[in-house]
């Protein structure tokens, strides 16, 4: 019998908050371990928090990537003013009948890593053609390693990044079989990004951000997308430019909508890790399908 599945209760918030810094670039590897060994007991080690804490992605695969119920492939595309060239991962309904809303999926800030491409195959299998990007690609791709893949995220260019997500936003608008209606979700660093499109991208309908930055607060009057921005309860980080982000979002009367579970960590919708929240991850997917079918779904 496989040991019960830890979860965010299992370990010190101090350890929580000490791998909230090691995953977005604050801290290294070094810095988490000296920092948890002070949290050990017993057989407990600092590494072994760490790998406690790690991606499980085989564990919380929800939708095979052969799937016969959909059609997935990696897709190219220009991208001029930002690398030159993109890639990302298109998935829709197999035999599809008639035009389908798109939505561009957004990664964390490791790149198109097997959870991301999982969260796109759930999207489709809802009924939209999912594009998943990865902003690794002109630096080799994803590397397959989670810690890999945040040493070269710091390597990007992100202008030029912004710009191939824009790029590949522009693509989804036009694909074939879509009904020209597009939305955006993104997850931490994607949450970032989904807030920036956002403000750039007028023909966006709807906008998703799981715990991102906010963006520059002169630019929320250009929005016109409906959001539906996604927060964690501890998150001192993300949470403290709510606030005034909420502010320029009522003061430019754009449509947004607020649910911030109690009791949840950043990142409690990846189901790969023990912050995931089940229950405030259900809901927020509940939630971001009905903004979805609100929205996207309407006549062109």
């Amino acid at each position: 019998m496989s040991a019960p599945r830890k979860t965010a209760a299992d370990f010190h918030p101090a350890v929580l908050g000490l791998f909230g810094r090691y995953v977005h670039g604050d801290i290294d590897r070094r810095a988490f371990l000296a920092g948890a060994a002070r949290f050990t007991a017993g057989a407990t080690t600092a590494a072994g928090l760490l790998a406690a804490l790690a991606p499980q992605f085989a564990l919380a695969q929800q939708v095979k990537p052969d799937d016969a119920r959909l059609a997935a492939r990696l897709l190219e595309f220009d991208s001029p003013q930002g690398y030159g060239r993109a890639c990302g991962y298109l998935v829709r309904p197999a035999g599809a009948a008639g035009p389908l809303p798109a939505v561009l999926v957004v990664h964390e800030n490791r790149g198109l890593n097997p959870h991301i491409e999982d969260v796109a195959r759930r999207l489709a299998l809802a009924g939209y053609i999912a594009f998943a990007p990865d902003a690794l690609f002109p630096l080799g791709g994803y590397p397959g390693d989670e810690d890999a893949a945040r040493a070269l995220f710091q390597g990007l260019d992100q202008a030029k990044t912004r710009q191939d997500f824009i790029a590949a936003a522009k693509l989804l608008d036009g694909i074939e079989g879509g009904n020209g209606r597009i939305g955006v979700v993104g997850f931490c660093y994607g949450g970032g990004m989904a807030n920036y499109l956002a403000t750039q991208l007028p023909e966006l309908a709807a906008a998703v951000p799981f715990y991102g930055s906010a963006p520059a607060l002169e630019d929320v009057p250009k929005i016109r997308a409906e959001l539906l921005v996604v927060l964690a309860s501890e998150d001192e980080r993300i949470n403290a430019a709510w606030p005034a982000y909420e502010q320029a979002l009522k003061a430019a009367n754009v449509r947004h909508a607020l649910y911030q579970p109690p009791s949840t960590q950043h990142g409690f919708n990846n189901d790969t890790t023990p912050r995931y929240d089940e229950a405030a991850a259900r809901e927020a997917w509940a939630r971001m399908l009905a903004l979805f079918q609100r929205t996207l779904r309407q006549a062109a």
